[in-house]
């Protein structure tokens, strides 16, 4: 008896528990005010009584509403009197527990109704999960595919820019989608393969199967799609610095070019008309004789001139070979120059023609002027060349480069000697030539007929020269020390590479152990894998500053060193992998924990597992082929035969364990079948039974009896889904719960 009263007691207090002002603890007092009546009315039958408008001080009316209503529609009789409970310090124990299970017994079948609604909403609310984490992947997806999309054509995008400051820009915002946009891309799709390996334990788990995306938007078809991105990246990159390196190079030659074409057409200048003149026609003898002579020493002076016009011309060209963005114009100056210069040959000819003809009636010559003619002109040439080296920018990348130039330099400082005697010794030709005018008062005017290069120019240039060698020696200088800064940042990035690089290596080989070995609980080997991965990210500041080294030496344009082997993208890509690396383990391990708590898989059952599976798995690729599989599974006492019988059992459970084929059997895929003949899951005729019980029996059920007996947002989903039932019995608005039930557990279609 006390055992009943007890059950009665706990019934009432689980049906009473949502209502306000009701704390039913016992059967006299708790019951006074009526409202534990009306509440059990209420809970079972709705519709019967409004009872928010129940007040807790108007116990009279709360009980005689709930006694008229049990006798008119539960049949339960009045076996208790308002005013007697009320006027009563202490109503009737026995009467009212009498009067209260009239009220158990009278809802007893609601009971099972309420058990059947129950078991509904766990199913209806793991399917709604189901398809929310379904919905979650596929946005997921579709925005880090679109992202990709749209990623690509930029890094595919091999536009060349015409100038150094454009294309720096270009590998700026490089550096900045490398470092600011892509890696939290990296973290995205790392948890979109995290959360579809999640959804499909919990699929697996809930006995539903196994979850597709939506064409293209498989993992393999995002990891297709990164791969791409990768490639691309990969070949942006390496464009970018050629790019750079052929601006560089058409930058240097430009300015070269433009060097040398000055000082062609300023030597070019006015000898056109110098050589049209007609001034032999009117001359004496011996100026015809002098005309000639200097005719002779200009032809000395435009045949030294045509190594600079081969240059200019070879520098044209190259700068065209290059898509130099301002050719057209290279192109006009250079022809030019060229037109000029067959001009300048053809009007030589032509002059010394003339000369010829009239140098049988010329017979003086001043060989002194002549002689400072023909020295002075090379002499000349070579100053000219001397300045244009001097003044010739360079660019090297290296110690060696910049010694070699030093070394060329102090080769010419070298010869300045031997030079300045023969600048000394042609002046003594003029000076000779002064004093024999002065002794005997030769008219030569002053000029020398066969040259108009003065000792002034000479001079001139010469301490020009002079003035430039420091220069050149000031130059060379600041190169070197600028090039013992790259050494610099070479070591200083190489000395942090060669250490962070094997650290990476040596992590992606602990990880590979950790997840294999069996040491302490799965929840110990969660914790140290976290432990491990904070680890790992604390180590972040160490990247960050190697990539703040790689930057300076990017900005420095230093493009390769010999301190190292490893790269910044070897780097980069080492970190990526070993943060996905890590990630993935802790899913897999949390997977497995899942699958255990879910199985009911005891911590030695997992252990004895991971123990077989490591045995076999010979070659620690954390997966086994089918004749390992089979030699794990007779290992832990699975009775397969060698007979045909044998060969096709062992064929279906490799049917379930490698759905896909690919030939491999992975440790989740172990345990699951290892695990599978123990779970405790619903069934789709467990789901249809459930229906059957709230359409009390029939066939199909109602929209009235979906919103009576479920909660509202899951009756609503029922609804919403159920295909209209079409048997002989059936009613207007009558709904195929069967076929529901099915589509569920994937039967059918939903």
């Amino acid at each position: 008896e006390t055992s009943a009263k007890e059950g009665l007691l706990l019934w009432c207090q689980r049906k009473t528990a949502p209502y306000k002002n009701v704390n039913i603890q016992n059967f006299h007092i708790s019951w006074k005010d009526g409202l534990g009546f009306c509440a059990l009315i209420h809970r079972h039958r709705p519709e019967l009584i409004d009872y928010g408008k129940l007040r807790k001080d108007d116990p009279l009316t709360n009980l005689n509403t709930a006694f008229d209503v049990a006798e008119k529609y539960l049949d339960i009789p009045k076996m208790l009197d308002a005013e007697d409970i009320v006027g009563t310090a202490r109503p009737d124990e026995k009467a009212i527990m009498t009067y209260v299970s009239s009220f158990y017994h009278a809802f007893s079948g609601a009971q099972k109704a309420e058990t059947a609604a129950n078991r509904i909403c766990k199913v209806l609310a793991v399917n709604q999960e189901n398809e929310q984490l379904m919905e979650d992947y596929e946005k997921l997806a579709s925005d880090l595919l679109e992202w990709i999309r749209r990623t690509i054509p930029w890094l595919e995008n091999r536009a060349p820019e015409n100038t150094m400051q454009a294309m720096q820009q270009k590998l700026e915002d490089f550096r900045d989608y490398r470092r600011l946009h892509k890696p939290p891309k990296v973290q995205e799709k790392c948890q979109l393969e995290i959360n579809f390996n999640t959804l499909q334990t919990k699929l697996r788990l809930s006995n539903r199967p196994a979850f597709m995306p939506s064409e293209g938007k498989m993992v393999s078809d995002i990891n297709n799609a990164w791969g791409g991105l990768e490639q691309a990246e990969k070949g942006y990159e390496e464009w970018l610095l050629n790019e750079i390196r052929r601006l560089e190079r058409l930058d240097h030659l430009a300015e070269k070019f433009r060097q040398k074409a000055s000082i062609h057409e300023s030597w070019t200048d006015g000898k056109e008309a110098m050589l049209q003149q007609k001034d032999y026609e009117t001359a004496t003898l011996s100026e015809i004789k002098a005309l000639l002579k200097k005719h002779e020493a200009f032809e000395s002076d435009l045949a030294a001139h045509q190594d600079r016009v081969e240059q200019i011309a070879a520098i044209a060209q190259e700068l065209n070979e290059l898509d130099y963005y301002d050719s057209p114009s290279v192109n006009a100056r250079c022809q030019k120059i060229c037109d000029q210069w067959d001009n300048l040959g053809a009007l030589t000819q032509k002059r010394r023609e003339a000369l010829e003809r009239t140098e049988k009636l010329l017979e003086t010559i001043d060989q002194l002027y002549l002689e400072y003619a023909k020295r002075a002109a090379p002499f000349n040439n070579w100053m000219e060349g001397a300045m244009e080296d001097l003044q010739d920018t360079f660019i090297v990348h290296t110690i060696e480069e910049i010694q070699g130039l030093t070394t060329a330099h102090e080769q010419f400082k070298a010869t300045l000697p031997d030079a300045d005697k023969e600048r000394q010794a042609i002046l003594g030709i003029h000076n000779e030539v002064s004093k024999i005018v002065q002794t005997y008062h030769v008219n030569m005017a002053g000029t020398n007929p066969y040259t108009t290069i003065t000792p002034h120019e000479i001079n001139g240039k010469w301490e020009h020269v002079r003035q430039l060698v420091p220069r050149r020696d000031q130059a060379l200088m600041e190169e070197h020390a600028r090039q013992q800064q790259n050494e610099r940042l070479r070591k200083q990035f190489g000395a942090q590479a060669n250490v962070i690089g094997p650290w990476i290596q040596t992590k992606m080989e602990e990880i590979g152990r950790i997840s294999i070995e069996m040491h302490g609980t799965l929840e110990d080997q969660l914790n140290h894998l976290r432990q491990y991965e904070k680890s790992i990210v604390n180590y972040k500041p160490k990247i960050d500053q190697l990539e703040g080294d790689h930057q300076l030496i990017q900005e420095a344009l230093i493009f390769d060193n010999k301190h190292t082997n490893y790269t910044m993208e070897h780097i980069r890509v080492g970190w990526e992998q070993l943060l996905t690396t890590i990630a993935r383990t802790i899913n897999e391990v949390e997977n497995q924990i899942l699958t255990r708590d879910a199985k009911g898989i005891s911590q030695e059952q997992m252990n004895e597992f991971r123990a077989s599976f490591n045995h076999f798995d010979r070659d620690h690729s954390g997966t086994l082929g089918p004749e390992e599989f089979k030699a794990c599974l007779i290992s832990l006492g699975y009775d397969i035969g060698n007979d045909a019988q044998g060969e096709a059992e062992f064929a279906r459970i490799m049917s379930i364990v490698d759905p896909n084929r690919l030939g491999v059997v992975t440790f989740q895929a172990f345990i699951d079948f290892m695990s599978r003949e123990t779970a405790d899951t619903d069934t789709a005729d467990q789901v249809m039974a459930s229906f059957k019980i709230l359409a009390g029996d029939k066939n199909y059920i109602t929209v009235d009896e979906l919103r009576r007996e479920l909660p509202p947002d899951q009756a609503e989903y029922c609804i919403a889904r159920m295909a209209p039932y079409n048997g002989r019995d059936a009613v207007p608005g009558a709904l195929d719960y069967m076929s529901f039930s099915t589509a569920l557990y994937g039967e059918s279609d939903l």
